[in-house]
């Protein structure tokens, strides 16, 4: 009798045990649109289709090379083929480039987020940005307060977490102390990721990490992916080539119940104001957005605006910080608003331009386009100009939103604010080049095609000018002084790395760069034919890539950095006089708003006024 109880106990166990087991695929960086990617992944979705072991898949982001909608609908196309449930996270490379802001790839995959249970693990993917501007990796705002819910709805909280994003949970996600506090409150066995094309594992304070490989063939004859083999107590990693057979367990992990002693403190908790080792500067308003903020913010008269990627354009008391109205749009927002005579101008992704009563909110006219818009506007005169998705740029008459002329020229998407400047309008486009039309009539002046790669287009930079030269900067990391009216190039140069911040000061004497590598802030003499160095202040900005405009007021020059810092310099003595950390994320920018106050909008969605 005990012989047969033994033998059921066994088999009941032996059942728990397989049962509780299963296989999945992880695929990562894909890269459709891009050398081989489109071919690489249709090879490895027909291996999984053959392999009967594997009941889901998840790609876990750069699932396409640009964010374009043709290049989604390409990878669409394709993973519509699996014979499994796929789950699918977007990365960097489909929402930092997107035409969309980000919106087709929701429309294409139905979310940039996922959590389900499969036997007893709990599988949670988030977004992670960096959304339409260069920056660390960020998860979104949105992402994490759906991350948290989700962990707070928990029924078991010993049930055990597995968390997938694209980025690792380190230096390069901008809040990765944010979702590690997170991921600690619950019994998190390992974090999941892409990125860095590589097998590769990880400690993030105690969590495991695995990298996974991309699923580019790179050198080799066929790309790759990584079979996940979950047990009860444990879980694998094997690569597996396309054709051919699995590679021996790179990777394995112990399934255990972890019980993370909570911090005293979190990332999110910390405070950022630096007032006490700068007792000159104070906050004197502060406000959470329960989502992203990707504008910067524009002031008029006792108003400030700014808009989030809920797809909300809002309006602020300028001395308080309490909302004085919300217009609601129908996708997310990156531009920046513009105002000029009660009017409020903005672009949405939602296809519209939308002028609003700066008083009210109310709409007084919108301006519907064929592809979404990611680009801000400028008011001169009473035209609005702006860049468009579907490769146009237009001029729009500000009192009746009715189109004055339109340039049906531009290669790749707009993104940027574009300059008037001397009867012209300039800007740049995510398709290797600069424009410049004629402000009253459209036609196309000249036109600057230097870029052999469309991630080196001038495209994000606001241009500036002086003393008849256009200036850039652009990823190639070099700076460019161009003739306003002939477009030929003064000087190009690589001395200095940079990126795509740029600003002038308001004596147009000098233009201003952050200096990329070595964090330094420079400023070189408008006037001069050759790059001329005319200061340059130490800031220790570290390694700064955000894009961010430099701004000058009360004699001081703001210079946002993409990990929520203002540095303050003083226009005389080339010294930092202060600097403030807002937050973790990038500052969007900084805006004068009175006596020796500015305003500044961060990416996680903070809008702060400080006093100085």
């Amino acid at each position: 009798m005990k012989k047969i109880l033994l033998v059921v106990l066994v088999s009941l166990i032996v059942f728990a045990l397989s049962a509780q087991s299963f296989k999945f695929a992880l695929v990562t960086d894909s890269h459709v649109g891009g050398s081989t990617g489109a071919a690489d992944l249709e090879l490895t979705i027909a291996d999984i289709n053959l392999n009967p072991e594997i009941e889901f898949v998840i790609l876990s982001g750069d699932v396409t090379e640009f964010g374009s909608e043709k290049e989604l609908l390409e990878a669409r196309t394709i993973l519509r083929e699996l014979k499994v449930p796929l789950y699918v996270l977007p990365g960097n490379h489909d929402s930092k480039w997107s035409e969309s802001g980000n919106n087709d790839f929701v429309t294409f995959f139905g979310a940039e987020e996922f959590s389900f249970e499969k036997n007893e693990f709990l599988f949670i993917g988030t977004a992670s940005g960096p959304n339409m501007r260069m920056a660390p990796g960020l998860v979104p705002r949105e992402q994490m307060v759906f991350l948290e819910k989700t962990l707070r709805q928990m029924c078991d909280t010993t049930q055990p977490v597995i968390f997938i994003n694209h980025y690792p949970l380190d230096e390069s996600l901008a809040n990765a102390g944010e979702v590690t506090d997170l991921l600690k409150t619950r019994n998190i066995q390992v974090s999941l990721m892409g990125h860095g094309h590589a097998n590769k594992t990880f400690d993030f304070d105690g969590i495991p990490g695995v990298m996974c490989r991309s699923n580019l063939r790179a050198k080799n004859e066929v790309g790759g992916y990584n079979i996940v083999a979950i047990t009860a107590d444990s879980i694998s990693f094997t690569e597996q080539n396309p054709g051919g057979n699995g590679n021996r367990c790179w990777c394995k992990i112990p399934v255990q119940h972890h019980r993370f002693k909570p911090k005293s403190t979190s990332i999110s908790e910390t405070d950022f104001s630096g007032i006490l080792k700068y007792p000159e500067i104070s906050i004197k308003w502060r406000l959470q957005d329960n989502s992203d903020i990707g504008t910067g913010i524009t002031v008029a008269g006792k108003c400030a605006v700014y808009a989030n990627t809920r797809g909300e354009i809002v309006a602020v008391q300028k001395n308080t910080g309490k909302t004085a109205w919300r217009f609601v749009t129908r996708g997310k927002v990156y531009s920046t608003p513009v105002i000029r005579k009660n009017r409020v101008v903005v672009a949405s992704t939602d296809k519209n331009i939308y002028c609003l009563n700066l008083k009210t909110g109310n709409p007084e006219w919108h301006f519907e386009t064929g592809k979404p818009l990611v680009a801000s506007p400028v008011i001169d005169g009473e035209t609005v100009f702006i860049g468009s998705s579907e490769g146009m740029f237009m001029a729009i008459d500000l009192n009746s939103g009715n189109l004055k002329w339109q340039f049906s020229g531009v290669n790749g998407f707009v993104e940027t604010k574009p300059l008037v400047y001397q009867n012209r309008v300039y800007f740049g486009s995510w398709g290797n080049t600069f424009y410049a039309l004629d402000k009253e009539t459209g036609a196309l002046r000249w036109k600057r095609e230097k870029y052999n790669n469309r991630m080196l287009s001038p495209a994000a930079v606001w241009p500036v000018a002086a003393n008849g030269k256009i200036f850039i900067v652009a990823p190639d990391r070099r700076m460019t002084a161009l003739d306003a009216k002939t477009g030929i190039e003064i000087w190009d140069s690589g001395e200095y790395s940079c990126r795509e911040s740029i600003g002038i000061s308001k004596d147009g004497k000098h233009v201003y760069i952050k200096n990329m590598t070595e964090g330094h802030v420079m400023a070189f003499e408008t006037a001069a034919n050759e790059q001329q160095t005319a200061w340059d202040c130490p800031a220790e900005l570290g390694y700064e890539i955000g894009p961010s405009p430099i701004t000058e007021a009360d004699n001081l020059i703001f210079v946002p950095t993409s990990l929520g810092e203002i540095v303050a310099i003083g226009k005389e003595t080339h010294t930092v006089e202060w600097r403030i950390k807002l937050s973790n994320a990038l500052v969007n920018g900084v805006t004068a708003a009175g006596k020796r106050r500015i305003l500044a909008t961060t990416f996680d969605g903070s809008v702060v006024a400080i006093q100085y």
